[in-house]
């Protein structure tokens, strides 16, 4: 009963969620204090206090008609606010018209590819991605064409050149990166407008950005859409309000596009025949009174400095993340782990969960997620040691 295509894609399914389901299956069996949980991006702080003191307001209204049908965008107050915040952030004329409001980032990723992609059409995706954009692209028959980033984890513009077609129809960019957590500066933005103005045909930057606001060290994250003309923002609220379970977020349609009037109206109505229809009516109000409130990204920045400074001075070879909060380290290699899936089946042996690298098309890495408690950071970081000494490894 099941298709082909999706037997196919089981295969490939997320190794994210598997070593998740692997978590749920150690703590089963030793006991929740005894397993060390890296593997899901899943925020492990409450909502800012403004977004929860919105939530009960909104509860508490008796306006009527406040939970029935809405138009197909979403609300006007909400996407108002969206085009107020990002007029703010780019310093673009959006207007509320170039707004849909969607079920998650993930929805408004699959709005934008179900509205311009003929099947065939191509989808250039940097390694290493989300792993979910290969089955979002395929779910609207377009082909993914991975290019890999530099050693720097930074946009290779010539790799990005060279892959293009004439069925190349967007470019996926996603940063602050999963998994890398690499911030692109604006001098790589701005070498990769200038190649996207020689193009003989228009291609679109499509910028999955649910992190922009949990960038360290003081750095901000030069937005996407002012640096790119061609530019369509797909976000949520799932990290910066640490909603992730609400599923609120918004495709933002770039006021410099062409044939923009088109393009808003095939977007809403993508929206509506891929069954979302719209995103709740009660987050929808929450996010419209705080669309700029942000978790304290402090917490992070901690958690960030202490783990990766620990796996550092055991011998790990990593890159400190500069936004989001994932942290991507080489696995070291030894005749006993040859490769990354062999490595976190190592430091799985030990209580220690891990997303493997090639899950996100880069072997030789793993991820470790930073929404964890420090506590689980500072017991774990001697089992990391142990694991690393025992294999007499090597990280190159």
């Amino acid at each position: 009963m099941v298709a082909q295509s999706i037997r196919e894609k089981l295969e490939r399914a997320s190794w994210i969620r598997r070593m998740f389901e692997e978590g749920a299956r150690l703590r089963q069996e030793r006991g929740a204090d005894n397993v060390f949980d890296f593997t899901l991006g899943n925020p492990d702080v409450e909502p800012p206090a403004p977004v929860i003191e919105a939530l009960r307001r909104a509860v508490a209204s008796d306006r009527p008609g406040s939970h029935g049908y809405m138009p197909n965008a979403g609300l006007l107050e909400t996407r108002t606010a969206v085009a107020d915040k990002l007029r703010q952030d780019t310093g673009l004329a959006f207007s509320p018209a170039d707004i849909v409001m969607t079920v998650g980032s993930a929805g408004a990723c699959n709005v934008i590819l179900k509205t311009i992609l003929d099947p065939g059409d191509e989808v250039i995706v940097l390694l290493p991605f989300f792993s979910e954009y290969e089955f979002y692209i395929g779910n609207h028959g377009g082909k993914m064409v991975p290019v890999e980033s530099g050693e720097d984890f930074l946009p290779n513009i010539a790799a990005i050149a060279a892959a293009i077609t004439d069925r190349t129809r967007a470019i996926l960019l996603n940063t602050p990166n999963n998994p890398t957590g690499r911030v692109y500066p604006a001098a790589t933005l701005g070498e990769l407008q200038e190649l996207l103005a020689r193009c003989d045909h228009e291609i679109l930057v499509i910028s999955d950005e649910p992190y922009t606001s949990l960038v360290y060290d003081g750095k901000k994250q030069t937005p996407v859409a002012a640096a790119i003309t061609n530019t369509v923002i797909c976000t949520s609220w799932s990290k910066s309000q640490a909603l992730a379970g609400e599923r609120i977020g918004y495709l933002a349609l770039s006021p410099r596009l062409h044939d923009l009037p088109t393009l808003r109206s095939a977007c809403t109505f993508a929206n509506r025949v891929l069954g979302f229809v719209n995103a709740p009516a009660l987050w929808q109000r929450v996010v419209a009174q705080n669309p700029t409130v942000s978790v304290d990204v402090a917490g992070y920045q901690e958690k960030r400095d202490r783990l990766c400074d620990g796996l550092a001075a055991v011998g790990y070879d990593l890159r400190k993340p500069e936004g989001a909060f994932y942290v991507f380290c080489k696995t070291p290699v030894s005749a006993a782990a040859p490769d990354d899936i062999a490595f976190i089946q190592k430091l799985a042996e030990q209580g220690v969960l891990a997303v493997p690298g090639t899950g996100f098309g880069r072997s030789g890495y793993m991820r470790l997620t930073l929404t964890v408690p420090l506590v689980t950071i500072e017991r774990a970081l001697p089992l990391f040691e142990r694991v690393f000494r025992s294999l007499g490894s090597s990280s190159s």
